[in-house]
This record gives structure tokens, C-alpha cells and sequence, in this order.
């Protein structure tokens, strides 16, 4: 009987706790989308576990208890849908940029022609094989041409925030997700003078996408902050942080 006590209290205690796997690019917005939601549900707590895209993806397909999955590129919600680890069918809730960041003053105005020079020695990217942002940062450095050229000099980080670390510590400049820009701790960072946009027409469009996975079924709180991610008041957030959204 005790033990029937005990695991019906621990439910209780949990019932309120929703367990959200965030790709790493979303570790500053998600915080706000957080306090946004939490002042409709308030009695709903939200745990996030960040990490590549890819990683996570692992982490889920070998039973890691998530119940949502907010993905830095379609392909793997969609993927997870197809084999029937998800219960919705992907959608993209928002639309990530690239930038370039340098802890330095450097001369934006050159453009990618900037990681050429003598002076940069390492260059701080996502892995490709485990983050989108890595994937696009690798499609623009080879549209701008110089690809093959600075390709030594890269110092890989293995998720997005991973490399914004680099890029202000281990490296003279670096591709990072835009949407870390706009946290309160970058403020330090200008414009024009520590980091620019990459330009858009050299990498697809990064569309991140939302699942609900299976282990979520019929759970009414992690519905809500599904529904609570497609609303005006989470887009104008997202909006706040760089992003653009449907």
C-alpha cells in the first residue's frame, strides 16, 4: 500500500511537468517563451534540455522521456514523424539567420572576404553532421567561394551555443545563430563593428520546426504550449530575438 501511495504522489508531483527538447540556437528566447507561458499556466513547469538538433534526435529514438521537440531543421521532426516517434505532423513555428561574431573590431565591410586574412587563424562553426546552423554556415562559406580556402582553420563546435563560446574565446571570429545577439549578455557586441548579418541569399532558409512526441500522448499541458508556440504573443517574442516566423 505504501508503495501505492508513494508512486500515486510522485505522479502528482510531476503532473505538472513538461520536458521540452530545445536545439541549442532557442537557449536564449526559450527562456522568455517560458515566463510568457507561465503566466497562463502557472501551475505547468517546463523543463528544457538544449542540444544539437542531431544529438537530440539520438537521445530521443533511444527513449530519452521528451515530450516536446523544438528542432533547428525540419528534417528530423519530420523524420520522427515518419516512423511514428512524433504525434504531430511538423510545422515550422520560426526562421533562423546566421551571423558572423568577433570579440575584436573587425571590417565587416568586407564581407566573407574578412575570414581571408592573415590575422584570422580560427574560425569557430557548428559541426555539420549534428547542427543546422553548422549545415548553412558550410553552404555560404562555399557560394562565397572560399570554402576549400579557410576550410583549416575551422574549430568545430558540436551545437550552436557550443560555438558561440568559441567564437568569443577560442576563435578570432565565428557563425553563430543571430538569435544570440539579442540576449542581454551580447549587448556589448555592435553592429558593423563585432558582427554582421551573412547574407541570406547564400544559405536555404532554417526552418525549425515543433513535435509532440509519443510520449506526450493526450497530455493536455504539453498541448497547450504546442498551441502557445503557434500563437501571436510567442511570435512576437521569437520576433524580438532575430527570428522570422510564419
Amino acid at each position: 500500500m505504501k508503495i501505492v501511495l508513494m508512486l500515486l504522489v510522485s505522479i502528482l508531483l510531476h503532473a505538472g511537468d513538461i520536458r521540452i527538447a530545445v536545439a541549442a540556437n532557442a537557449s536564449y528566447v526559450i527562456q522568455d517563451l517560458k515566463k510568457a507561458f507561465h503566466k497562463h499556466h502557472p501551475k505547468t513547469t517546463i523543463q528544457v534540455i538544449l542540444g544539437s538538433s542531431g544529438k537530440l534526435t539520438a537521445q530521443i529514438r533511444n527513449g530519452a522521456p521528451y515530450m516536446l521537440f523544438m528542432s533547428a531543421d525540419m528534417k528530423y521532426p519530420q523524420k520522427l514523424y515518419q516512423d511514428g516517434i512524433a504525434i504531430t505532423k511538423p510545422i515550422v513555428y520560426a526562421k533562423g539567420s546566421l551571423a558572423y561574431l568577433s570579440a575584436k573590431k573587425r571590417d565587416f565591410s568586407l564581407g566573407t572576404k574578412l575570414l581571408t586574412q592573415k590575422e584570422i587563424k580560427k574560425i569557430a562553426v557548428a559541426n555539420p553532421k549534428t547542427a543546422p546552423y553548422g549545415i548553412a554556415t558550410q553552404e555560404a562559406l562555399q557560394k562565397s567561394g572560399i570554402y576549400k580556402i579557410i576550410k583549416h582553420k575551422f574549430v568545430y563546435g558540436e551545437s550552436i551555443s557550443q560555438t558561440l563560446t568559441y567564437a568569443i574565446k577560442a576563435a578570432d571570429i565565428g557563425f553563430i545563430a543571430k538569435s544570440a545577439l539579442y540576449s542581454p549578455h551580447m549587448t556589448q557586441y555592435k553592429k558593423g563593428i563585432h558582427w554582421s548579418d551573412v547574407n541570406p541569399t547564400l544559405y536555404k532558409p532554417i526552418d525549425q520546426g515543433i513535435v509532440i512526441l509519443k510520449s506526450a500522448k493526450a497530455n493536455s499541458e504539453v498541448a497547450a504550449f504546442y498551441t502557445f508556440m503557434q500563437s501571436k504573443e510567442a511570435k512576437k517574442i521569437l520576433k524580438e530575438y532575430g527570428y522570422q516566423t510564419p
